[in-house]
């Protein structure tokens, strides 16, 4: 992919500068902010507009209303915290486009910024519909994106309003995680180590079959390590498992006797007879689950092992907890590789963190400041692994 156009190449200046944050964050019942990571990750790009002279015209989405207006996901309170993190005031729009919108712009004074309400009140944002974009384009004189989780999608507010509007350039969120991921995947530092998690390998087949051409150690943990057991004939009991996914994981396995990629599977798991927290736990062999139970967690064995990889590697990409990492009996895996994640860091290594539940484990534990980088876009992380384009970067400027 060429090179984009960056913030730092923008004359801002009293230009209204429309740009898509990232700000679909988790909420308290009460509609207050309980994690403001991805907020706080767009405070440069804010910052270094309103430093500049240049109006922010901030555009997001939240959760899923599913194509029209729900109180439940307004970003009202999002903007009353974002005041609080820029000590500065924020002005709210109960509209992302039309005459509120519009209103909101043309009042709005210099060195304060502008929140518009959820771009996903209106069906047309996730269908990149070209009106909706142009009426969001013209609330603005250039464009900025900072919304890498958003980055793998192609709508209206990510991909449709670049081609609206003279210059689309990356913000400083955007900048730092396509430079981390193209380390990932550029560095020549070796062994290169990936770990992959999560509940369901479905989703997943395609990083796996593009991290094989390139690492040096897969390392699978999660749900979807239920999926290559089963492949192989074992007996899982009652865990997760998708039989669609049941030939795509054989065709995996034999890639993988084929291929110089040493290709890790649990050896051991932690079960549990329900998904609960006081739910009876035992320590099994990963080929001995009974019928009736269900694996949670890699067992003490497989996180040794997995160990064992990460610490001798000196550049690991993690995608993906090793268990139900929530409740605590079926934590320890996770708490394992985050901790090894950590203890490699410091002696050098390149590490970077991609998904949303790994990324909360890391928080769980204290961690997320111990890695080299913590991504704030799990699907986008895992396509641009995958070497997949991102409509939401491609659409932007070329550099000159």
């Amino acid at each position: 992919m060429n090179k984009k156009l960056t913030i730092d190449q923008l004359d801002l200046r009293g230009k209204k500068v429309l740009v898509r944050v990232d700000f679909n964050v988790p909420l308290n019942k009460d509609g207050t902010v309980r994690d403001d990571t991805r907020i706080r990750e767009t405070l440069p790009t804010i910052n270094k507009i309103l430093r500049e002279g240049g109006k922010p015209i901030l555009m997001s989405h939240l959760g899923r209303p599913k194509g029209k207006p729900n109180p439940e996901f307004s970003l009202a309170r999002v903007a009353e915290h974002l005041a609080k993190m820029l000590d500065k005031p924020v002005r709210f729009a109960k509209d992302c486009i039309g005459f509120e919108a519009a209103r909101g712009v043309a009042e709005l004074p210099s060195g304060e910024c502008l929140l518009l309400e959820n771009l996903r009140f209106h069906a047309e944002e996730e269908k990149n519909d070209a009106m909706f974009a142009q009426s969001l384009a013209i609330l603005g004189d250039v464009f900025v994106n900072d919304a890498f989780g958003s980055a793998h999608r192609a709508h209206a507010s990510t991909e449709g309003v670049a081609h609206f509007l003279p210059q689309g350039a990356a913000g400083y969120l955007m900048m730092k995680e396509l430079d981390y991921l193209n380390k990932v995947l550029n560095d020549p530092a070796r062994p290169f180590t990936a770990i992959l998690g999560g509940a369901k390998i479905s989703g997943k087949i395609e990083v796996i079959q593009n991290l094989m051409k390139i690492v040096d150690s897969l390392l699978i943990g999660g749900g979807m390590a239920f999926a290559f057991l089963k492949a192989k004939g074992i007996e899982i009991g009652d865990s997760l498992f998708e039989p669609e996914t049941l030939e795509p994981a054989r065709e995996i396995l034999k890639a993988a006797e084929s291929s110089k990629v040493e290709f890790l599977l649990p050896i051991d798991a932690v079960i549990g007879d329900k998904l609960e927290a006081y739910a009876q736990v035992k320590m099994v062999p990963a080929d001995k689950i009974p019928a009736g139970w269900r694996g949670l967690d890699i067992g003490p064995q497989t996180a040794k092992l997995f160990r064992t990889r990460i610490l001798a590697s000196r550049k690991i990409f993690w995608n993906g907890p090793m268990g139900v990492f929530e409740l605590t009996p079926f934590a320890g895996g996770t708490r394992v590789v985050a901790n090894s994640l950590a203890e490699v860091t410091t002696g050098g290594a390149l590490t970077v963190v991609g998904g949303g539940d790994s990324v909360a484990a890391m928080e769980q534990f204290g961690l997320a400041k111990k890695v080299s980088h913590i991504s704030t876009g799990g699907g986008a992380s895992l396509e641009f692994i995958e070497g997949k384009e991102l409509p939401g970067v491609a659409a932007l400027t070329d550099a000159p």
